[in-house]
């Protein structure tokens, strides 16, 4: 049996896990993660990028850090954060391909912080990556609304700001989006969706 042309082009598609970072992977604070000593996993995350890491999948994490521009935080400092989170995860068996971050403050209107999707379109750009058939795990509106612009399949975990945010949207309507606990268990959506539409390319485990 022929494959048809969509099954064909998924084969080959480059497509990723987008995911935001306070809130999905470390507790949210209020007053800023400004050290490595603030950061905390939350439960189940490593475990669940462990299992996301044994498919052909891009890990992209995609976060507003507007403590930079508001002088709270130096950039470098969030860099420091950002290589700490991804060497904890590597060393717990996961993954992490690229680490993206908007440094602006909602008034500077810039293209990158997420309502907007800037981040997402750059990653595609650098990646080469299919939007439409990529995912988006998020505990806040403006992650849904930037997943939204390109296509992405998206997760809204209750996670972080998760809870809060989802009774606004309940009120002004319908969801448009997935609702997960947590990031492992959106996660575990995902790899069922992938064995289910037999991407070929992704070894999936489910330990």
């Amino acid at each position: 049996m022929i494959p048809n042309a969509q099954m064909l082009l998924r084969s080959f598609a480059r497509r990723a896990v987008f995911i935001d970072r306070d809130g999905v992977i470390c507790r949210n604070r209020d007053d800023y993660v400004k050290s490595w000593d603030e950061f905390v996993f939350l439960p189940g995350v490593l475990e669940g990028l462990a299992k996301l890491a044994r498919t052909d999948l891009y890990i992209v994490i995609v976060t507003n850090q507007s403590a930079i521009n508001r002088g709270i935080v130096p950039a470098e400092t969030v860099e420091d954060i950002n290589a700490r989170m991804v060497l904890a995860i590597e060393e717990a068996g996961g993954r992490i391909d690229r680490v993206m971050y908007c440094p602006h403050r909602p008034d500077e209107r810039c293209a990158c912080r997420k309502p907007q999707a800037g981040m997402l379109l750059m990653a595609a750009k650098d990646l080469g990556l299919d939007l439409a058939h990529s995912y988006l795990i998020g505990d806040a509106e403006s992650d849904m609304q930037a997943g939204w612009a390109v296509g992405c399949h998206r997760y809204l975990v209750l996670t972080g700001r998760g809870r809060r945010q989802l009774l606004r949207r309940l009120i002004r309507g319908k969801l448009d989006f997935v609702v997960k606990w947590d990031l492992k268990a959106a996660v575990n959506v995902i790899l069922r969706q992938e064995s289910e539409v037999g991407w070929g390319r992704s070894r999936l485990a489910f330990g």
